[in-house]
C-alpha cells in the first residue's frame, strides 16, 4: 500500500507525491489537522476557513479516483510521527509520499517522521513540489546560496532556457479498495472552521482547482500584457490574485509557468514586458522559498542581516494599534490596513507602503507587522511575507537601502492619482478632491473631518529612521 500525506498541497492535478504514489500501487491519502499549530504559525482565520473548504472538495475528488482520504486530529506536530507509524502499520503501508516543506518546524516534523518510519522499514519519499527548482539546487560559483535576487534570477533564467518544468499527467482512477473502518466513517470537519467570519468575506475567495485555473487563465489572457503597467495601481484589477491558490497548493507553480508560456508551446521565450515582469514575480516567490530553506533563522523571527538585531525599535503600542486599525492619519496606509481587515487581502504595492511606514516612519519592530499580516492574510505565506517585510525594514536579503524610505504621500499620489482606492476604503474622505484626499490636513490643519490627524511627521520620522540605521 502507498500513502500520500497531504499538507499545503490540496489538489489532485499536477501533484508530484500523488502521481508517484499511484504509479507504485494501491494508494490511500492522509492529512493531519493541527489547529494548535495553526495558532502558533499565526494563520489567518480566513485562510484556515478556505483551507478546510478546499479539503472538503479534495476529499470528494479523491473519492472519484477511489482514493480514500483519512483525516486525523493531531494537535501537536511532535505526535505525528507515532500516529503515522500506527496508521501505516494498520494499513500495511510500504511507502509514504509527501512534498518537502521549507520552514524549520516543518523540516523537523518530517525528519522525525522519516527517522521513525524508516526504522520500521517504511520508506518516506519527499518530493520538491512547492518550487520550480529543488531547494539547495540554485548555487553560485562557490557553491553557496544566493543572497541577491538579481543573481538568483539570472541562474533561474539559464535553467528555464534549457527546460521549463512540465506538469504531471492526469491520474486515472484506481480499482476500489476493500472497505476499511479507517475511512468508512467520514471525519467531520465542521468543528474546525473558525467562527466569526462574515459571509461576504468568505465569498470573496472561492476555492476549487477549476476556479483557481480559471483565475489563472483569465489573468494570462486578459491582464498579462498590461501587467507591468497596471500592477502598482491598487484601484485597478491588474494583478493575478492567485496567491491563495499557490499558498494552499490548489495551483502548482508548474501550472503557472506552463500557462505563462502557453503561447510559446511551453518553451522559454519572453515576448513582452508583462510576461517578463510576472515571471520575475514568480521568481521572487521562488527566491524567498530558497532563502527560507537555506537560512532557517528567518522562519524563527530573526533578521537575515544579524547586525540589525542591534536596532532599538520603539515600544509604541498606541501607534501600533493605530496602524493595525487603519487610523494613522496617512490615507494610503489606512486604506490598505482597512482593506486587509475587511477582505483578508491587500494590494502588493500597498503592502510595501504599509510595511515601510511601520518599520521606518514609526520605527516599530517589523516582526510585529509580519505577524499581523500573517494573522489576517488569506494568502499568507511564511517565506514571501517574511521576505517582503525584511526587504521593507532593510533587515533582509536584497534589502532596500536604509536611507531609501517610501514617502507614503508621494506613493499615493503616484499610484492612486484620482484617489479611487482611497475613497473605496476611507468613505469619510470620499468628498475630498483628487489633490486633497492624499493629505487631508495639509492646507488646513484645523479642518473638521471624521478622520485622524497624522500620528507622525513623515519628514522628521524619516530622518530618525536614517539615524537609527546609520548608527549600526
Amino acid at each position: 500500500m502507498q500513502l500520500v500525506w497531504f499538507r499545503q498541497d490540496l489538489r489532485r492535478h499536477d501533484h508530484s507525491a500523488l502521481w508517484q504514489a499511484t504509479q507504485s500501487g494501491p494508494t490511500v491519502a492522509f492529512i493531519a489537522l493541527s489547529p494548535e499549530q495553526w495558532t502558533r504559525h499565526d494563520d489567518a482565520p480566513i485562510k484556515i476557513h478556505r483551507y478546510l473548504a478546499q479539503l472538503e472538495l479534495l476529499r470528494q475528488q479523491l473519492a472519484e479516483l477511489n482514493i480514500p482520504l483519512i483525516i486525523q486530529h493531531i494537535p501537536d506536530w511532535s505526535d505525528i510521527a507515532t500516529e503515522l507509524l500506527t496508521l501505516c502499520t494498520q494499513l500495511n503501508v510500504h511507502t509514504v509520499h509527501a512534498h518537502i516543506e521549507h520552514g524549520v518546524n516543518e523540516l523537523q516534523r518530517d525528519h522525525q517522521v522519516q527517522q521513525l518510519l524508516e526504522q520500521q522499514q517504511i520508506s518516506v519519499e519527499l518530493y520538491h513540489d512547492r518550487t520550480l527548482f529543488p531547494v539547495g539546487s540554485i548555487r553560485n560559483q562557490s557553491g553557496h546560496p544566493y543572497q541577491v535576487f538579481g543573481a538568483f534570477k539570472k541562474n533561474c533564467y539559464e535553467k528555464l532556457t534549457i527546460s521549463v518544468p512540465s506538469c504531471y499527467p492526469a491520474i486515472e482512477a484506481q480499482t476500489a479498495l476493500a472497505p476499511h473502518q479507517l475511512w468508512q466513517n467520514e471525519f467531520d470537519l465542521r468543528p474546525f472552521y473558525p467562527a466569526g467570519l462574515l459571509a461576504a468575506q468568505i465569498e470573496l475567495w472561492p476555492i476549487g482547482e477549476d476556479h483557481a485555473q480559471q483565475c489563472l487563465d483569465e489573468f494570462i489572457e486578459q491582464h498579462l500584457r498590461r501587467y507591468a503597467d497596471d500592477r502598482d495601481y491598487p484601484a485597478l484589477n491588474g494583478t493575478s490574485r492567485i496567491g491563495l491558490y499557490l499558498n494552499l497548493g490548489i495551483l502548482s507553480i508548474r501550472q503557472c509557468l506552463q500557462a505563462l508560456f502557453r503561447e510559446q508551446g511551453g518553451y522559454f521565450q519572453i515576448d513582452h514586458r508583462g510576461q517578463q515582469t510576472w515571471l520575475d514575480e514568480l521568481l521572487w516567490r521562488e527566491f524567498y522559498q530558497h532563502i527560507l530553506f537555506d537560512y532557517p533563522q528567518v522562519s524563527q523571527r530573526q533578521p537575515f542581516q544579524t547586525k540589525t538585531l542591534k536596532i532599538k525599535w520603539r515600544h509604541a503600542p498606541q501607534d501600533l494599534a493605530a496602524w493595525q486599525q487603519g487610523q494613522t492619519g496617512i490615507p494610503i496606509v489606512d486604506a490598505g490596513m482597512r482593506q486587509l481587515r475587511a477582505t483578508g487581502w491587500m494590494h502588493n504595492r500597498v503592502r510595501m507602503i504599509c510595511a515601510m511606514f511601520l518599520s521606518k516612519n514609526l520605527l516599530i519592530d517589523w516582526r510585529l507587522g509580519e505577524q499581523w499580516f500573517m494573522q489576517h492574510l488569506v494568502d499568507g505565506d511564511l517565506a514571501a511575507n517574511n521576505g517582503g517585510w525584511q526587504w521593507c525594514a532593510s533587515t533582509g536579503t536584497d534589502a532596500v537601502p536604509y536611507f531609501r524610505i517610501f514617502n507614503p504621500i508621494n506613493q499615493s499620489q503616484k499610484f492612486d492619482p484620482n484617489g479611487d482606492y482611497l475613497r473605496q476604503w476611507l468613505p469619510e474622505l470620499a468628498d475630498l478632491d483628487a489633490k486633497q484626499i492624499h493629505q487631508p490636513f495639509a492646507k488646513n490643519p484645523q479642518q473638521e473631518l471624521n478622520y485622524p490627524q497624522p500620528i507622525v511627521d513623515l519628514k522628521q520620522s524619516r530622518l530618525a529612521a536614517i539615524e537609527t540605521f546609520r548608527a549600526l
